[in-house]
């Protein structure tokens, strides 16, 4: 899950996506205005900016929750919406990515809002005025959005008996009030007119410029995304399919599209396709009824298995890259801050940054960002370093005092740094555990590193001497 969210701090408008106009501001506002208010409400407490986004988040996603229960309840009837929304809970998916601030999870929060406005067939709480807005809101948010909407969309349009209405009286009004409020908030921000919806479908499906950031096979969302995010629902979904009424059948198709669509892109995550699981886990919820005797098993048997998986990646795996941050937090009340310089020598956007610090610390780590200049011999920061990190080190702080007072790194990388470590005279202060299954660049363990200050070497000698 390589996108940071919102929450990652740093000095983005010197990154090439936002001087470009790649990402725009109306999603970040969210959050900037939640801290603004606690600013002034003088609550601006390092916790509770770290805390409240997430709690937001959470609390969105409980009610699309009960948007999605409260849809079909309305479509089929209460036995069926219970098996569905107990599906939607169970998923372990959707309680990893439920509280993260990307722009995924707010794409797939606003299309079960949409959907459940959606005039599908059979449904009185059809509103296409609600649900166009809301897809223009999510496409606002992330332009991909739109994805799975299209077949939707279209069907609904084949079904108007007043197409040019449809689209004179829906379809354009609201695009343009939606399109035309992130075109002025992105123009407040970055001082000119910019589309940002269309310089992010240049980037990452004209340009493909996204593989740079890895390439899988043409098959992957359907050997390995798809099967992955569902987990043990992935026979429920295939029943689902096969039993449920012709009418839902199109929501089989946004499913299949969606994942097609994505499969031409190089560049692949689970978190691209999270926002079919909701229609997923209509097919899954409708297999689950009509399992009748076998439904208890059944519910207990996604149950655990989910809840397994919930919880490890929840609260166990990858979770160094947040603990880490603690450490570099304490800093802010040491008498030292001043002359404090992290620097952190993980693969870029590896942890969380001055949202989770909230103190004038001066911090640096690896870049990344795209070229977007044509240049093909273009490296970026992070690559540059982890071709010869000794090297790097070596030329980058050729002079004592450029040396930054922390160094925070995987495990992995410390025997190949050991002699800088060494000859510079850090030392190891602390040992944070982050996966069990290391891989690449990402090791088991992060480590923090401190410059020894001629008053603590002093101290040692001293203690020394004592003994």
């Amino acid at each position: 899950m390589r996108e940071r969210g919102p929450l990652g701090g740093g000095s983005a408008l010197a990154r090439p996506e936002w001087a470009h106009g790649l990402r725009g501001y109306s999603y970040p506002l969210i959050f900037a205005s939640i801290y603004k208010a606690l600013q002034l409400l003088a609550k601006d407490d390092v916790q509770l900016l770290i805390w409240v986004p997430r709690l937001a988040q959470a609390v969105l996603a409980a009610f699309a929750d009960v948007k999605l229960y409260s849809l079909v309840q309305h479509l089929e009837n209460a036995e069926t919406a219970k098996c569905v929304y107990f599906c939607q809970l169970c998923s372990w998916f959707t309680w990893y990515s439920c509280t993260r601030t990307l722009t995924n999870t707010m794409e797939t929060l606003l299309t079960i809002f949409a959907l459940s406005y959606y005039p599908i067939k059979g449904s009185k709480m059809g509103s296409s005025c609600k649900y166009l807005a809301l897809i223009a809101l999510a496409v606002v948010i992330r332009p991909t959005a739109v994805i799975p909407w299209i077949p939707l969309v279209f069907s609904h349009f084949l079904q108007e008996e007043r197409k040019a209405d449809f689209i004179l009286h829906h379809c354009i009004p609201v695009g343009l009030v939606t399109v035309g409020t992130s075109l002025i908030i992105d123009r407040v921000f970055f001082g000119e007119w910019v589309l940002v919806q269309l310089n992010f479908l240049k980037f990452n499906v004209l340009q493909n410029l996204g593989t740079r950031y890895g390439s899988h096979p043409w098959h992957w969302y359907f050997t390995q995304g798809l099967p992955v995010i569902l987990g043990t629902h992935l026979p429920f979904f295939i029943h689902g399919c096969v039993l449920a009424p012709k009418r839902y059948r199109l929501f089989l198709v946004a499913v299949i599209w969606t994942v097609l669509v994505y499969s031409t892109l190089s560049h692949k995550e689970f978190r691209f396709i999270y926002p079919v699981l909701p229609f997923c886990m209509f097919f899954c919820g409708y297999s689950l009824k009509r399992l009748k005797t076998w439904k208890k098993p059944a519910a207990s048997l996604l149950l655990l298995s989910s809840a397994l998986p919930a919880l490890y990646t929840g609260l166990v795996h990858q979770r160094g890259a947040l603990d880490v941050v603690s450490h570099v937090q304490q800093l802010c009340e040491s008498s030292d801050r001043a002359q404090a310089f992290v620097f952190f020598m993980m693969p870029c956007h590896s942890t969380p940054f001055y949202s989770h610090v909230h103190c004038p610390l001066r911090m640096r780590f690896l870049e990344c960002p795209p070229d977007l200049t044509g240049n093909e011999s273009y490296i970026d920061e992070a690559d540059a370093f982890y071709s010869n990190p000794l090297d790097w080190l070596n030329k980058e702080f050729y002079n004592d005092t450029l040396l930054p007072s922390h160094l925070i790194f995987f495990s992995v990388l410390e025997q190949e740094i050991s002699s800088f470590l060494a000859l510079r005279g850090y030392e190891k202060t602390a040992t944070v555990f982050h996966t069990h299954v290391p891989e690449g660049r990402v090791g088991s363990h992060i480590y923090v590193y401190r410059k020894k200050t001629e008053m603590n070497h002093n101290r040692r000698s001293v203690s020394r001497l004592k003994t």
